[in-house]
């Protein structure tokens, strides 16, 4: 099953993947709530800030989204939160969003997490740490990069490469001796380089999500289990868990970040002190302290060594996905490229999707199958796919089939929109299309 962590993008903007609640789930509770929150601090109290030279304990919020009520482990700085049972309650604006990552509110940065956490004891330790990571990594000298498109593991040959990585990585994290663990971690880092030397541009937008969100489910394995072969057992699953996603773009890291980590940590043990250098990567580390050289073996090679992990089987699946998502692509440049659409123009925008299922359509943008956004002009929620231009400055979104209310609440092919007092939509630039604008501009 797939685990989704944080889903961070850049300083302003919050994703998430909230995933509907059990029917067995715990209700929202303080006593629950409080009983986590022990949890999250015995484990950072027992790591004691040893991992990154500062300890993750510190403020934990849970959100109810479909209520949006707040059960916090402290309070706040604006007395907005009240004491109840030995933990702090209240409830999240509706114009503050709300995800699995880290949020500045009220006076406090807080990592924030969906109610409810996961029901196996080791994921959810691992979730707590991870977000609890975010919380801090500005302070220990690991500031959220810039990331990048990742479209390369869209396409067959960037998937295929990613997924024998993975596999690689898996055998050398599970392998019992020295040789065989080497072995494969060579594998891994040969797969890297053919995908980089197929996508040079790949080296760079990788890099910058393993030192986000890699680093960050690294930690969460790191502090959040109990033991080594727990460590060693949530990595594995971290390495084939993901496979399951329909779109590696941004879930990839997830999965490499404890992988490269967990190696690192035993044959480079400093490398969480020169992770903090700029441009460095996990990878590149690694290959340094095994001493290992792939920029140039032949493609003949990369396939010798793809059969141990059953790449020729692999290659045909992906062969017959590739033909599946053309047809998706097809169908998404029909309805938000080429075909009439609502154009919102995004400042500073809040957004929550589903970091698995991304699309993207090159310099189009990414098609966000779900989405919810929130900007000045209110709040969309989109559920049959919706364009995101990329440089986050438009949202694009099919027109309604029929003439559809110009201000308010605003229902289309997949979407709803609400409108906030002074918007409106106008007539677009191009014939069909419509604009999302500020009232006193006047119509089009």
């Amino acid at each position: 099953m797939l685990r989704t962590r944080s889903c961070l993008i850049f300083a302003l903007c919050l994703s998430s993947n909230f995933a509907a609640v059990a029917a067995d789930a715990p209700p929202f509770e303080p006593a629950q709530a409080k009983a986590w929150f022990a949890e999250a601090t015995q484990q950072c109290q027992k790591d004691g800030g040893k991992l990154w030279g500062a300890s993750l304990c510190g403020p934990i919020m849970l959100v109810d989204p479909p209520t949006r009520r707040v059960i916090a482990n402290q309070a706040d700085a604006q007395g907005l939160l009240k004491a109840e049972q030995g933990v702090f309650t209240g409830h999240l604006p509706d114009d503050v969003s709300f995800a699995n990552s880290s949020l500045d509110w009220a006076g406090v940065r807080w990592a924030q997490m969906g109610w409810p956490l996961p029901a196996d004891a080791g994921q959810r330790r691992v979730l707590m740490a991870h977000e609890s990571f975010h919380r801090i990594q500005s302070q220990v000298g690991l500031d959220p990069p810039h990331e990048l498109g990742n479209d390369q593991l869209d396409t067959l040959q960037g998937r295929y490469l990613m997924q024998l990585e993975w596999r690689a990585l898996a055998k050398a994290v599970a392998a019992a001796d020295d040789k065989a663990r080497r072995s494969h971690a060579a594998d891994a880092l040969l797969f890297r380089a053919a995908r980089y030397r197929q996508f040079p541009d790949a080296a760079q937008s990788e890099r910058s999500l393993e030192r986000n969100e890699g680093l960050a489910e690294y930690t969460g394995i790191a502090i959040g289990a109990v033991s080594p072969a727990e460590r060693t057992a949530l990595t594995a699953d971290d390495l084939v868990s993901h496979v399951s996603a329909p779109s590696f773009v941004r879930s990839f890291a997830y999965a490499t970040g404890p992988g490269y980590g967990l190696l690192l940590d035993r044959y480079l043990p400093a490398w969480r002190q020169r992770i903090r250098t700029p441009d460095t990567g996990l990878s590149d580390l690694l290959a340094g302290a095994l001493g290992i050289k792939n920029a140039n073996a032949t493609d003949a090679e990369v396939q010798r060594h793809a059969i141990a992990y059953d790449g020729p089987a692999l290659l045909a699946a992906e062969q017959a996905r590739e033909q599946r998502h053309q047809q998706d692509i097809a169908r998404y440049k029909a309805l938000l490229v080429d075909g009439p659409r609502l154009v919102l123009p995004l400042h500073e925008p809040k957004v929550m999707f589903n970091p698995s299922t991304l699309v993207p359509l090159g310099e189009a943008g990414t098609v966000y199958p779900t989405i919810k956004v929130l900007s000045d002009w209110g709040a969309i929620e989109v559920s049959a796919g919706a364009l995101l231009a990329p440089d986050w400055k438009h949202l694009y979104v099919a027109v309604p089939g029929k003439q559809a209310a110009r201000t308010g609440t605003i229902a289309g092919p997949g979407w709803t929109l609400k409108l906030n007092d002074g918007w409106r939509m106008d007539a677009g630039e191009r014939p069909g299309d419509l604009l999302v604008s500020p009232a006193n501009q006047g119509a089009h």
